[in-house]
């Protein structure tokens, strides 16, 4: 037995390891958010683990029926098991899913004594509910700047957890051996300014001038910088992961045809995106960075939801990046 190898395992740090280390940061906690957090670990730990005895083909609906049943997508099944995993924590209130047309309210026995979530496919956030005696929508509609964590699981050949708690991010891989997230990506910076920009170019036509004139100088730079690569998977978390670690930005912009952004709600197959389930927690992660988060009036995360499926437009990453475009922005409202 290789004796210091042992070692270096039984010293990594672990999820739960970090998670533990937070809670000892609030002596005042009750270990509520601790639990939490934990299950929504369980549950990314359980689609991982469906991902690979199925594979991932088929739990996104690209194999076709073999055995009379019509295999279940991974975004129903992700759906499924979060919200049971929440609710069985025994600390939520009321949840809302991009799956899900009203938002879900645990029953009373069930309920939480803090906190309200926000589910995506592979997305999360948590806040503070107002008042456990008293749960309303209110306590799901809150701006981005009063939520306490967030986070994103990505599934495939390896799966990966970044995750914020409001200090700072860290970002976690699943050893099969050890069945538990590892931190391989503590305290993830963002570079002040990237060398990759993120925008489906197949909608050009109808953007708006400022972010046409910024994806032209990324493009075509006139203080002899040199030009930005276009990197676009066509997944938020993906493009977003890869902001993360090597900065640039990531644009999804209002267009003539979507006002509010091309972020809808009950189309499965679309690039679904809103104000709770993706715009905040992703707008979280990227401050807590050291980046920026701007929808092109104002910091994503000042942003007031009227609904829970709200839409809005995002520009997020690198915090010099977004200050080129905000500029952009603010020069087009001087003009109008």
């Amino acid at each position: 037995m290789d004796h210091a190898a042992e070692a270096q395992r039984t010293d990594l740090m672990t999820i739960t390891r970090h998670v533990l280390n937070e809670q000892g940061r609030h002596p005042e906690s009750r270990g509520d958010f601790t639990i939490l957090l934990s299950h929504i670990v369980l549950g990314c730990k359980f689609v991982a683990s469906a991902v690979n005895k199925a594979g991932l083909a088929k739990l996104i609906g690209l194999a076709g029926d073999t055995n009379g049943e019509e295999q279940k997508k991974l975004d129903v099944l992700s759906n499924e098991v979060f919200v049971k995993a929440l609710v069985s924590s025994g600390r939520t209130c009321v949840l809302v899913s991009e799956e899900n047309e009203e938002a879900i309210f645990v029953d009373a026995p069930l309920r939480g004594k803090s906190c309200t979530g926000s589910l995506s496919l592979q997305i999360f956030g948590i806040y503070m509910i107002k008042d456990k005696d008293n749960v309303t929508l209110d306590d799901v509609l809150q701006p981005g700047t009063d939520m306490l964590a967030a986070g994103y699981c990505m599934y495939g050949s390896s799966c990966t957890l970044v995750l914020s708690t409001g200090n700072g991010v860290n970002g976690f891989t699943l050893d099969p051996s050890l069945g538990e997230f590892i931190l391989t990506h503590p305290n993830i910076k963002i570079p002040n300014r990237g060398k990759i920009y993120s925008v489906n170019e197949g909608n050009a036509k109808n953007w708006d001038a400022p972010t046409a004139k910024f994806v032209e100088k990324c493009k075509f730079p006139q203080d002899g910088s040199p030009s930005k690569s276009l990197r676009y998977i066509g997944s938020m978390v993906a493009d977003v992961h890869r902001t993360l670690l090597y900065g640039g930005i990531f644009l999804y912009p209002a267009d003539q045809k979507s006002p509010n952004g091309k972020l809808r709600y009950a189309d499965a197959n679309s690039e679904l995106q809103s104000v709770l389930y993706e715009v905040f927690p992703m707008s979280f992660l990227m401050e807590q960075a050291g980046g920026q988060a701007f929808t092109g009036k104002q910091r994503a995360l000042e942003l007031v939801p009227r609904k829970i499926h709200d839409r809005s437009p995002i520009f997020l990453g690198s915090y010099d990046d977004v200050e080129d475009i905000k500029a952009l922005y603010a020069s087009e409202s001087i003009i109008g």
